[in-house]
Order: C-alpha cells, then sequence, then structure tokens
C-alpha cells in the first residue's frame, strides 16, 4: 500500500524544501568593490582619465563600483586622503615625494601623464612679461597654495634667477575663476592647464610664456622628465587591498590606451556633455593640445622621480633636508601586471 503521510510530516518535508530554497537564493552575491576617488581638478583635461574611465564602463568591467569627487587643487585633493575620507586620489605624483619629506607615506600606482600638461600664461595687460625673469615684483596665479601649479610656478621663477621674496604666488584656482583673476589684473601671470589655456590663448586674453603639455616641453623647463597625473594611494592601503589596486589600473590602463588609439573627437564623445561648456568644438580644440600630456602606457619614466625630487629641492628646504627614498614613492608592479594581459580597449 503507499505510505500515507501525515500532515504534519507534510509540513515538515514542506519546510526543508524552503529551507534549502532560501540558503541558495541567499547565497553570496558578489557586489561591486566601493571605491571613492578624489580628483584634484574633476574638469581639467590632465585629470581626464579619471572621469574617462569612468564613462568606458572600464571600472564596472572590473568589479569596481568607483564613486569620484573633485577638489580645486591637487593639495586639497591629497587631504582628503590623509583624512581617510577617500582611497586614492588622481593627482599629480610630486605629492608623493613632497609628503614622504612630512612623514606620510603615498605611492603612485599608474601614472597617467608623462608631461604636467601645466601653461604658464602671462596677461594681455603685460606686455614687459617675455621671459620668465621678467615676473620680479609680479603676483603669480595658481590653483591653489601647495598645488603642483604652486610647486611648478615656484622652480620656473627660482630657475630663471628670482628669490621666493621675488614675487608672490596667488591662489586662483582654476577654469572661470583662474579667468577672472587675471581678467581684474589680481595676477600678472599664472600657472593654469587646459582647457583653461587654450581659451584664454584662444580669445587673446593671454599668452603662453611656459608651455609643459609634452615631454619635450617638460623636459625643456624642467630639465628632466616631469611625470605628472597619476593614481596615488596610502602605501598603507596598497599592502592591505592588493586586488582592488590592481583592478583600479588594469582599468586606468585600458584607458590610456583608448585614448592613444582614437582621437580627440572619439574621446570628446565619450566625455559628459556638460565638461564641453556648451562649447564641444572648443573643448576638442583644448584636447588636442593637451594630448601630448598622457602617458602611453602607463609606467614611470626612468628618470621622472630624479626630476620632480631636484624640482621640489630646489624650493622646499624640507624636501632638500630629507632622505628622501625615490622607490617608496612609486610601483610600476600593477602595471607591469596590466599591461601582461593587455586588455583590449572599445
Amino acid at each position: 500500500m503507499p505510505t500515507r503521510h501525515t500532515p504534519s510530516r507534510r509540513l515538515k518535508r514542506l519546510t526543508v524544501a524552503l529551507t534549502a530554497l532560501a540558503a541558495l537564493t541567499a547565497a553570496p552575491v558578489h557586489a561591486a568593490e566601493k571605491i571613492t576617488l578624489m580628483v584634484g581638478g574633476i574638469n581639467y583635461i590632465i585629470y581626464l582619465p579619471a572621469m574617462l574611465t569612468q564613462q568606458l564602463g572600464y571600472f564596472r568591467e572590473e568589479g569596481l563600483d568607483v564613486t569620484l569627487l573633485s577638489q580645486p587643487s591637487g593639495s586639497s585633493a591629497e587631504n582628503e586622503l590623509l583624512a581617510g575620507s577617500v582611497q586614492g586620489v588622481v593627482g599629480f605624483y610630486d605629492h608623493c615625494v613632497d609628503l614622504q619629506a612630512k612623514g606620510k607615506a603615498l605611492q603612485s600606482v599608474v601614472q597617467l601623464g608623462s608631461a604636467p600638461g601645466t601653461v604658464l600664461l602671462v596677461s594681455q595687460k603685460s606686455p614687459d612679461i617675455t621671459r620668465a625673469a621678467a615676473l620680479k615684483g609680479q603676483t603669480l596665479g595658481v590653483t591653489g597654495l601647495g598645488s603642483s601649479s604652486d610647486f611648478l610656478t615656484q622652480y620656473t621663477a627660482i630657475k630663471a634667477g628670482l628669490k621666493p621674496g621675488d614675487f608672490s604666488v596667488l591662489p586662483v584656482g582654476g577654469g572661470q575663476t583662474f579667468i577672472a583673476a587675471m581678467q581684474q589684473g589680481r595676477i600678472a601671470a599664472g600657472m593654469t592647464i587646459d582647457p583653461t589655456a587654450t581659451e584664454m590663448v584662444r580669445t587673446g586674453q593671454a599668452r603662453v610664456l611656459v608651455d609643459m603639455r609634452t615631454e619635450s616641453g617638460a623636459r625643456q623647463a624642467l630639465g628632466g622628465a616631469y611625470p605628472a597625473a597619476s593614481l596615488y594611494l596610502s602605501a598603507d592601503w596598497i599592502k592591505t587591498h592588493g586586488s582592488e589596486v590592481q583592478k583600479l589600473t588594469r582599468a586606468f590602463v585600458r584607458t590610456l590606451q583608448f585614448i592613444h588609439t582614437h582621437s580627440a573627437e572619439q574621446i570628446a564623445d565619450r566625455m559628459p556633455a556638460d565638461y564641453y561648456g556648451g562649447d564641444k568644438a572648443r573643448y576638442v580644440e583644448a584636447l588636442k593640445a593637451s594630448l601630448g600630456t598622457f602617458s602611453a602606457n602607463g609606467l614611470m619614466p626612468a628618470d621622472g622621480p630624479a626630476t620632480v625630487l631636484q624640482v621640489l629641492s630646489a624650493f622646499k628646504p624640507q624636501v632638500k633636508a630629507a632622505h628622501i627614498d625615490l622607490s617608496r614613492t612609486y610601483t610600476t608592479a600593477y602595471v607591469q601586471a596590466a599591461l601582461k594581459s593587455r586588455p583590449e580597449s572599445h
């Protein structure tokens, strides 16, 4: 005779089945890893790889949920990292050198820029300033005190024979605030980046005194390769989050590959429309002027760290006096691993 099950036994079996189903549906789902990066001026073309990587979907394809935040200057961005508010910074490598002299351990893991991408502009209201030595007695604009634009401005003036007291530096930000400062006569010259530099020259408001948007321009101005825009992180965070660091690096290396295999127009097409400021053609013009800024592969130039140390030591007594171990300010291990895998850009 067929076995007869009492209601209680049927209920027991149903409960077991439902429990098993719940266990299956509750199996761990691998959610994207959340990472927040601070950018030292997200609209600046020198930092374009950050938003471009986001727009291309490369962070997501690596299993990362990346939030990009912005500060008006690299010095502000580094403060957010030191405070533990973010996991990494897209900013200039020179902060890694500068902060080691202050007892902080930061490392660049991928070089996005092989040149600073900065331009020292002179207001057309100051026709007598035709060389860096003529900056004596002038007020010079930078994005922020302690920013890389500040570092490069001071070095340019000192290299021309001026002393720190021969000129003053005024933090004026970038973009429209920089333009306003020059229009109002608050600065006679200043260190800025694209698209601001191209816009001011195109409209006749300023002229170029020193151009560091290419590797050759940087070598001429600074005496060697000057690795600039980078992804840098706390050395402690790198030690404990190797997987995330590798994923971030792979995403950025793919973006550099994309930049070097696509036209300025194609790159602009992938950027958010608000980056164009209502004039896409003008943005493309500025992007073309700065394409020489970007690294071809994300590797640190062999002579780059030494040039950065030389530049900072020229006007920073603390850096000059410190025994800087440059090997601790960057690593190429993650880029080398990413290059071996050679993921294709699209």
